[in-house]
Parts: C-alpha cells; sequence; structure tokens
C-alpha cells in the first residue's frame, strides 16, 4: 500500500510518499496548476489571433517603437542573450544543469532539465505550423518563440529545484519560480525583438509555452520516477 502524501521532506516540504524528493513540490502544484492552465489559454488565443499572419499587431508595432533605436551596447546584449537560445548556448546551459544535478545526487531533477526544455523546445515546433504565421519572408514561422520558450523552460526548472533545495514555502516558492520565468522570458523576449527576430506577441506566447509545459513535465516526472521505484521495490521483494 502506498502511503498518504503527509510525511514532510527538508526545508519542510512535503515529498510525495515518504522519504522521496521530487521536482515539483507539492505547495507549488496548487499555484502552479492554474498559472499552466491560463499560460496555456494565452497560447491558444494569441495563436488564433494571429493564425497565417505576416504583419506586426497594433501591440506589436507599439511595443517595436519603443525598442527601435538601441544602440550598438545594447545590440551587442542582445546577441549575448539570443546566444542562450541557439544551440550551442542551449547544449551548454542544459549541460551544465545536468551536470550539477548528478553531482548533487538528484537524478530526477536532471530529468526534468532534459525533458523540460525538450518538452518545451519541441512544442514550439509543433506550433510553428499550425499557427504559420511568418516574420521576413514566408519561410520564417514567427508564433511562437522558441529562444524565448526556451530560456523561460529553463530559469522555471533551475528556479523550481532551487525552491525544492532550499525548502521555500508556497508563496515563496511560487514567487521565486514565476519571477525567474517571466525574467528570464522578458530578457529573452527583449532580445528577439530588438534583433527583429520575432513579433513582441511572438515572445509572450514562447514565455506562455513553457509556463504551461514545465509544471506538466515535472509532475510527469515524479509520477514516472515513483512508479519506477514502486517497480523496483516490488521485484527486490
Amino acid at each position: 500500500m502506498w502511503e498518504e502524501m503527509t510525511r514532510l521532506g527538508r526545508g519542510g516540504h512535503r515529498t510525495g510518499r515518504v522519504g522521496r524528493p521530487v521536482v515539483l513540490p507539492p505547495p507549488l502544484r496548487a499555484w502552479l496548476a492554474p498559472i499552466a492552465v491560463l499560460a496555456a489559454l494565452v497560447v491558444v488565443v494569441l495563436g488564433a489571433l494571429y493564425t497565417g499572419d505576416s504583419r506586426p499587431g497594433g501591440v506589436d508595432a507599439r511595443v517595436w517603437a519603443a525598442v527601435d533605436g538601441a544602440g550598438p551596447a545594447w545590440r551587442r546584449v542582445a546577441l549575448a542573450t539570443d546566444f542562450l537560445g541557439e544551440p550551442v548556448g542551449a547544449a551548454v546551459l542544459v549541460g551544465a544543469a545536468v551536470t550539477a544535478c548528478l553531482l548533487l545526487r538528484t537524478p530526477r531533477a536532471a530529468v526534468l532539465v532534459v525533458a523540460g526544455a525538450g518538452l518545451t523546445v519541441g512544442t514550439t515546433r509543433l506550433l510553428k505550423p499550425l499557427v504559420g504565421r511568418t516574420i521576413h519572408g514566408d519561410d520564417n514561422l514567427a508564433y511562437p518563440s522558441g529562444h524565448t520558450a526556451f530560456l523561460t523552460a529553463f530559469a522555471l526548472v533551475a528556479a523550481l529545484l532551487a525552491a525544492g533545495r532550499f525548502g521555500l514555502g508556497r508563496a515563496a516558492g511560487a514567487a521565486l519560480v514565476f519571477g525567474a520565468g517571466l525574467a528570464a522570458g522578458a530578457a529573452m523576449g527583449w532580445a528577439q525583438v530588438a534583433l527583429g527576430a520575432h513579433y513582441p506577441t511572438d515572445t509572450i506566447g514562447g514565455c506562455c509555452t513553457a509556463l504551461a509545459v514545465i509544471p506538466a513535465t515535472a509532475w510527469l516526472v515524479d509520477r514516472t520516477a515513483d512508479r519506477m521505484e514502486d517497480s523496483g521495490r516490488r521485484e527486490r521483494r
């Protein structure tokens, strides 16, 4: 029989079944679940609004006008930020995070880093041809922004793991996770708009894609790991 999820882990966090560290602490689920649902709705609504479009909307035009004219120094910052979403930069970030997780002996966290980033970017690639929004030509699918989705996802995962490791409470943990995701999404979103690579609404869609995918992925990682551990225990008996 599975024991009830009532024992507390290090830092006061419930760990699911007794003694099992989780990547999505139960105190955060009540906060992140509605955020994920709302983010998914935003992705769908924006995608429906800009299906087959190849021009900026009213919001896009106003944001673009505000960002336009950044000097060379800011452009270098934008290029450096953009690199974090490129294949090489993303691989470096993911590789470093996985290495840190393994050194800390948290294999679930390592799985979440890889699965979270992969599923988030994969979702943007599936959505792009479905929405069909383009920029700078018919071959450049724009919505949602994969760069923004990746960096947001990476920040969300890092914040989730930090919240669990340091035993943050429900409000503090949710604030850290949500704040980290928004900050990363805003930084990469600004870079994409400043470089002319995406419409501003593309970056909102990318950020919201990560906010929708990461909590679900973390829950799935925990459920799968729990079942594997239960199965291993039964086989050893």
